[in-house]
């Protein structure tokens, strides 16, 4: 099995990659964070005859990578009660890579992948981060991928997830699941 972390999170070291560190700790993963790219926003052609044109950023040696695991780990803090710009963004052009000729079978090569989410919240995220993991929910199940599980933290300053036991007991279960399957 390989990993791959897409990280979202705008803050290096925030409540959420600390999170995250936790999940994958001792296991060797591929780590992406998505801010450190440029990703250009989708412009919608799903319907134009010509399809999508072509677009000069960083999306492909992304998606290159991406193809290359059999198990994603979607890691984003929770931003006006959804995911960040920068992993919504990323999951927005997988439309263009379902029509790009570039990428013919995109959707049967993310088919099967097993997906994880792990978020971190300030304003009472366990309730208020549900939405967030349906929507996680609705994309894999669209792409027919395997969504494995969530870990919804709770925190707002740095630092503050090393205080949420729930989570932190969360994210000591699925690395031991990760690592029986390593």
């Amino acid at each position: 099995m390989s990993i791959a972390v897409l990280y979202g999170g705008n803050r290096p070291g925030g409540n959420t990659e600390t999170l995250t560190k936790k999940v994958i700790e001792g296991i060797e993963v591929t780590e992406i964070h998505l801010k450190d790219y440029i990703i250009q926003p989708i412009e919608d052609k799903r319907h134009d005859e010509a399809g999508f044109p072509e677009i000069n950023d960083d999306y492909n040696k992304i998606i290159d990578e991406v193809l290359r695991h059999d198990t994603l780990i979607f890691s984003t803090p929770i931003y006006w009660y959804t995911m960040t710009g920068v992993m919504k963004n990323f999951i927005d052009r997988w439309s263009h890579s379902m029509r790009d000729v570039n990428y013919p079978e995109f959707k049967q090569q993310m088919a099967g992948k097993h997906a994880y989410v792990v978020t971190v919240g300030g304003d009472n995220p366990y309730l208020k981060g549900l939405p967030l993991i349906q929507q996680f929910q609705y994309i894999f199940d669209f792409m027919n991928m395997n969504f494995q599980g969530y870990i919804i933290g709770e925190g707002n300053k740095p630092g503050d997830i090393l205080s949420d036991k729930r989570a932190l007991f969360a994210a000591s279960e699925i690395n031991k699941k990760l690592k029986s399957h390593v």
